[in-house]
């Protein structure tokens, strides 16, 4: 009994020393992940379809700002993500169209200044601020939900979330199936105020008077030297008279 006993005991050992190394390394702390900044381009392109999008974010220099903010802020970003043949929907030549400040504002309209997960839109104040602004008349967006679809309009086009395309719980991007006009391509713009009328100063209107009077006083001139002509003949005269 003694020697079946004796294998046995190194066995047990052998398990104790097994499970205490194995518990001892499971509290050892694993190395953070090395994280780089969020890139929304590098993003976009690893998903594909949005080549429009990309080269608006890029030459209106959004997806610099968005990148920026990313970094610098908590707020996170929320990007509605036009497809391609959301792009090619539009009119023949609209974007061509645009002047690129109008390029700028078309693409701030699709972002919104916030993190919002796709369960929490309808926790939104509608019109629901992006940053192109926040005009109620000419920038208004309007989300609604329903379960788990999300409609938006813009008093141009209606359309839909189609989907979740990238999320970080700092940046959501969710595809839409047409772009986002805002009605301030389509309404006429407020006429410009009137410039103010020239103010009559009181010099123009003395040297109106002056000009008035002038012939007026060229006359009275001549009179007056007239005058004085014939009293010096007079004189002239008289000490003529004397002198004989």
């Amino acid at each position: 009994m003694v020697m079946m006993k004796h294998p046995f005991f190194p066995l047990s050992l052998l398990l104790i020393l097994l499970l205490h190394s194995t518990s001892t390394s499971s509290q050892t702390p694993a190395p953070a992940p090395s994280s780089s900044p969020t890139d929304i381009i590098r993003i976009l392109k690893k998903v594909g379809g949005f080549t429009t999008l990309i080269r608006l974010l890029t030459t209106t220099q959004v997806s610099t700002q968005i990148n920026a903010q990313l970094l610098n802020s908590n707020n996170g970003i929320t990007l509605f993500a036009p497809n391609d043949n959301a792009f090619s929907s539009l009119k023949p030549g609209f974007l061509n169209s645009l002047s690129d400040q109008q390029k700028d504002e078309l693409i701030q309209f699709h972002v919104l200044p916030t993190f919002v997960t796709i369960t929490n839109f309808d926790t939104l104040s509608n019109p629901v601020r992006t940053q192109a602004g926040d005009d109620p008349e000419r920038l208004a967006l309007n989300i609604t939900s329903s379960g788990s679809q999300v409609n938006i309009t813009t008093g141009i086009v209606n359309t839909t979330v189609g989907g979740s395309v990238y999320s970080d719980h700092q940046l959501a991007i969710y595809q839409v199936d047409k772009v986002l006009l805002p009605r301030d391509f389509f309404v006429p713009k407020p006429p410009p105020p009137p410039a103010p009328a020239p103010l009559k100063g009181k010099d123009s209107k003395k040297k109106s008077e002056d000009g008035a009077a002038s012939p007026a006083g060229d006359k009275s001139a001549a009179m007056s030297l007239k005058k004085h002509m014939h009293g010096m003949w007079v004189f002239v005269a008289v000490v003529a008279v004397f002198s004989l």
